[in-house]
């Protein structure tokens, strides 16, 4: 059965954007973002809320623009071609590789699990994700959690979250003193 995967940047005190909305000390020095592109690799379909949508829309033209780098130009290639469901109950419409559902994220899951396919199945996006942990339905946490304190935010887990054991089976330390962390969902 294919795996559900959550993961994002995070900060050490747990939030995913700063009390204004803001990401901006979350952009990834060169091997964090060489990650990001090795880690797309094994995902076939990526599930988001709407906010992250909105954000990961500059990747759809990025590449047309001719100030891309190397990197970035392999990253979009990867993302851009990858299966999306935006989950939104005030989007009409959504652009790219991407479809959109305004409920039903277990059934989608279950869905997309009964599928033929060895790809991850990733979640972005703390409400979606909140949605799916208080369903079972996430088998490893994935952060990349970058060494700031923002004091508020959305946070990474709910803060109402119930009890689940997990497995330590993966840590990383970048040069850049930002550290990758993988719990696998103890069943």
């Amino acid at each position: 059965m294919r795996s559900v995967t959550y993961s994002m940047s995070v900060s050490l005190d747990g939030y995913i954007v700063d009390p204004d909305g803001g990401i901006d000390w979350t952009v990834p020095a060169p091997e964090v973002f060489r990650f990001w592109i090795d880690e797309i690799r094994d995902v076939d379909v990526h599930l988001m809320g709407r906010r992250l949508y909105e954000t990961m829309l500059y990747w759809e033209t990025a590449d047309q623009n001719g100030s891309l780098d190397d990197a970035e130009l392999e990253w979009a290639a990867l993302w851009n071609p990858l299966p999306k469901v935006v989950f939104s109950t005030t989007l009409s419409e959504v652009q790219g590789n991407a479809r959109l559902l305004s409920g039903g994220l277990t059934e989608e899951i279950e869905r997309l699990r009964a599928e033929p396919g060895e790809g991850e199945i990733a979640i972005g996006g703390a409400t979606l994700a909140a949605e799916a942990s208080a369903a079972g339905l996430i088998d490893e946490y994935r952060t990349i959690v970058y060494p700031v304190l923002i004091g508020g935010g959305i946070p990474f887990f709910p803060r109402n979250e119930r009890r689940v054991d997990l497995e330590l089976v993966e840590t990383r330390t970048f040069n850049s003193k930002v550290v990758y962390l993988r719990h696998r969902v103890v069943r």
